[in-house]
């Protein structure tokens, strides 16, 4: 009996395959998605990589092993490693205000109640600083945009200047409109207080640009991509590369799945002027997991070092203030995880407590994307997990906590 990858990796044998057993038969058969891809990587081992169903339903394509995914909200932890690689060279401390880069941040009112004229505001406490910036605790919103994501209508007066303000990420818009636009919305809540999902990602983008002085897609290429070999993320799909782009799904009323973007006129193909560090990047599960492998090492990977393993530690502690958790800091039900016993760090989400958080362990970091896909580290297990599909909204299945059960269920030692 040869040992497998997996065995070495510390799996008991065969039980990895109920991944694919479970994904073909309550997703893939069924069409509920047309395909998708899970990494497992553990102590360095690829411990399993499977395909699934198709890529691209309407020509029949099936799913590469190479195919290039929108990983939408997962571009969150890249640019917030980013930001941190410049952290680490002393250009800011984690409480300095976000205005000693962005000086019409100066100004920054909060929101008390009522709306429009009648509308009563008060000064911040203190200013929104970089820390809110990576960890969504400043007061700003995602205005109008989490809509589009499946999220319910949001009446809220400060969501209503975001719209009179038309703060947004679509082309056209500039990181420099942007976060000027930024500066005239008032603040949600009084920065520190409370945790909202919001377009900080996409301000802390914007600061790697205005520190660095190159734009975000340079800068995640000369500093990670390249140095991690992950040659396939980037925020465009050049041609040569789109006969391995997926097409991209979202869910219909009657449940059926319903085509809502084709590659072939995809808005990938071209360079926006905007990058969005919040949600802009695609790339392949063998990228990502590269990024994740990097990670759960403490910054390293194959010789490159990203960021030094005190900074990792540092970045999937829970921040939020006196140790909450989301379920007493969360304003706003949409984000992509669940609030019972999960904290939030620096660029992603912690689980807290397995027991609060009904899930099997609980020592990992992670996020997701708009498009269902999901990731996470578990640095204590050594093990990382990628599962990239392109299914809208990603509230649909819960994907995480299946797979969780799945492998953390394998693991014998």
């Amino acid at each position: 009996h040869m040992t497998t990858a997996a065995e070495r990796a510390g799996f008991a044998p065969g039980r990895l395959e109920r991944i694919a057993d479970h994904l073909n038969r309550a997703y893939v058969e069924p069409g509920k998605i047309a395909g998708c891809q899970v990494a497992v990587t553990r102590r360095g081992h690829l411990a399993y990589f499977k395909s699934l169903g198709q890529m691209d339903r309407e020509r029949g394509k099936p799913m590469r092993d190479d195919t290039i995914f929108r990983i939408a909200s997962m571009t969150k932890p890249i640019t917030s490693v980013a930001l941190m690689t410049l952290y680490e060279r002393g250009y800011f401390q984690l409480n300095d205000p976000v205005h000693r880069f962005i000086p019409s941040w100066r100004d920054h009112r909060v929101w008390v109640s009522g709306e429009g004229e009648a509308m009563v505001t008060e000064r911040p406490h203190r200013p929104v600083s970089m820390r809110d910036m990576l960890a969504h605790t400043g007061g700003l919103t995602y205005g109008t945009m989490l809509e589009a994501l499946g999220a319910p209508a949001d009446r809220h007066p400060v969501t209503k200047e975001y719209a009179r303000i038309g703060v947004k990420r679509v082309d056209g818009e500039t990181a420099e409109s942007f976060i000027a636009k930024l500066a005239q919305v008032p603040l949600r809540y009084q920065p520190g207080e409370r945790w909202m999902y919001s377009l900080s990602t996409d301000v802390c983008g914007a600061l790697v640009e205005i520190i660095s002085g190159k734009r975000l897609g340079q800068f995640l290429h000369d500093e990670i991509f390249a140095p991690l070999k992950m040659k396939d993320t980037a925020f465009t799909v050049p041609r040569e590369k789109l006969d391995r782009f997926a097409a991209n799904y979202t869910r219909a009323p009657d449940k059926s799945l319903k085509l809502l973007e084709d590659p072939e006129k995809s808005a990938y193909l071209k360079d926006p002027a905007f990058h969005s560090g919040g949600g802009g990047l695609a790339g392949t599960t063998h990228d990502y997991v590269r990024f994740c492998d990097m990670l759960r090492r403490g910054g390293e990977l194959d010789g490159a070092r990203i960021l030094g393993p005190r900074t990792i530690e540092l970045m999937r502690r829970n921040h939020l203030k006196g140790g909450k958790d989301l379920t007493e800091m969360a304003i706003g039900g949409f984000s992509e995880t669940a609030n019972e016993g999960v904290g939030f760090g620096l660029g992603f989400a912690c689980t807290l407590d397995a027991v609060t958080s009904g899930s099997i362990v609980g020592s990992d970091w992670y996020w997701g994307g708009a498009f269902s896909t999901i990731f996470w580290v578990d640095a204590k297990e050594d093990l990382a997990v990628v599962f990239m599909t392109q299914l809208m909204p990603s509230a649909t299945f819960n994907f995480r906590g299946q797979l969780k059960s799945i492998v953390y269920a394998a693991i014998e030692n």
